[in-house]
């Protein structure tokens, strides 16, 4: 009986042993659904964490924006209060007597405004710089080419202006005969002199700037009376208003053939550019 009653235990206690082994193994065997395995989970999750992150962002965004908008009203402010302080120390008094007041501003003068470089009619007729045989008429030197924009531009615009006039004027161009920049740099006696200069009944008038002011006032309509006229439209059919033809005693070359030596020699009658003034018009 003894015998029966410990075969019965331990058949209980190994039955035991196999129902719960049983259920670990069974609990080990079950296969669990993850929330990684499943694509939509997954993707509703990776959703809420980016609309998170970029909400978040957002914020700090307009925190950034908003600090800075702080920052520069601040800098505004002080500089405002800089300037009122300014405004402030130089204004009047108030208590000050009015009697002050106007003895400061009766010994502010004013004074009228004039243009950089304009001389005016006066100094004008007072110029000492003159240029000799040109009692009766208007010498412009002046220069044709177009190497530096700004000097071409004002050579042109006197031009125009003397032109508008109808007065007849000697154009004397550098760049055409050397000999005029010599002319030019003896009279005014100096070496760099710019372009355009004028000169009226053999008196310095100027340059550019002086010949503009001038016409812009009306003082040099009064200055050109009397000057004889040219028929509007007239051009010049020897030169074409070029004031230079070519030598005809070279025909431009320069070199003229000496029958007695038999030598080429360089012609006397015209410029290095082989070139003569007009005899139609510079006459």
């Amino acid at each position: 009986m003894a015998d029966s009653g410990k075969n019965v235990e331990k058949s209980a206690e190994f039955s035991g042993k196999t129902n719960t082994s049983s259920f670990f193994n069974r609990s080990m065997t079950m296969q669990g659904t993850p929330a990684d395995s499943n694509p939509k989970v997954h993707f509703l999750l990776n959703s809420s964490l980016n609309r998170t992150a970029s909400i978040s962002k957002f914020y700090n965004s307009i925190e950034s924006v908003v600090s800075a908008g702080n920052s520069l009203k601040g800098k505004v402010k002080k500089l405002c209060t800089l300037f009122e302080s300014g405004k402030s120390s130089k204004a009047p008094l108030v208590n000050e007597p009015q009697s002050q007041l106007q003895t400061q501003l009766s010994t502010k003068v004013l004074r009228p405004s004039r243009s950089i470089g304009y001389t005016g009619f006066s100094s004008f007729n007072n110029s000492l710089i003159r240029l000799p045989g040109t009692e009766d008429r208007i010498v412009v030197y002046f220069t044709s080419l177009r190497g530096i924009r700004r000097t071409y531009e004002d050579c042109y615009a006197v031009r125009m202006i003397f032109r508008g006039f109808g007065v007849w004027i000697d154009e004397r161009d550098i760049s055409m005969d050397s000999a005029y920049k010599k002319e030019l740099q003896s009279v005014l006696r100096e070496k760099n002199v710019s372009l355009p200069q004028v000169f009226i009944k053999g008196r310095y008038v100027g340059g550019a700037d002086v010949i503009k002011s001038m016409f812009e006032v009306g003082e040099l309509a009064k200055i050109l009376e009397g000057f004889p006229r040219r028929t509007p439209g007239f051009v010049c059919q020897g030169c074409g208003d070029v004031r230079f033809i070519p030598c005809g005693n070279c025909s431009g070359s320069r070199k003229v053939f000496d029958e007695d030596e038999g030598l080429l020699k360089r012609c006397l009658e015209c410029n290095e550019n082989g070139l003569i003034r007009c005899p139609d018009c510079c006459s």
